[in-house]
């Protein structure tokens, strides 16, 4: 029997693998930085849209975050029950969930600035490997949208 025909099967010669790896593994070093201001990844990242949009809706958010309704409704219902977000129906169409930072969300902000540079610590990369893997990381996520 032709075992090479197989080779395709190899967990080493998966692409998904690694950037699954790799992904749980960064997550990982986030948590106990993340810990300190009570956030998830999840929605830490959520925040993060806050932070530079200040208002959107739940669809909008799902589209930036690459994340579902199911998702998010309840990463939302967290962030809104610590007092960082608000939400609330569009008065022009009552099916569209807005979502807007409060003001403890905007000053959580401020605890956050640390975060980024505590993670630049866990890059083994130079600069220009990061911001290659950034780019070939987005382009692989537009061709799957």
């Amino acid at each position: 029997m032709d075992e090479q025909k197989y080779d395709v099967l190899k967990l080493e010669n998966q692409l998904c693998f690694p950037l699954y790896a790799a992904a749980k593994e960064t997550v990982k070093l986030y948590r106990p930085l993340l810990e300190k201001m009570n956030l998830t990844y999840t929605q830490y990242i959520a925040m993060l849209v806050f932070w530079e949009h200040k208002k959107m809706n739940v669809k909008e958010l799902g589209e930036k975050l690459y994340l579902d309704s199911g998702t998010l409704t309840p990463v939302l219902k967290s962030l809104e029950a610590k007092g960082y977000v608000r939400r609330y129906r569009s008065t022009e169409d009552e099916r569209v969930l807005l979502v807007e930072v409060t003001e403890a969300g905007k000053a959580l902000r401020e605890e956050a600035l640390s975060v980024p540079a505590q993670m630049a610590c866990h890059v083994v990369l130079s600069p220009e490997e990061s911001l290659t893997l950034y780019k070939l990381l987005y382009k692989l996520l537009s061709a799957v949208e």
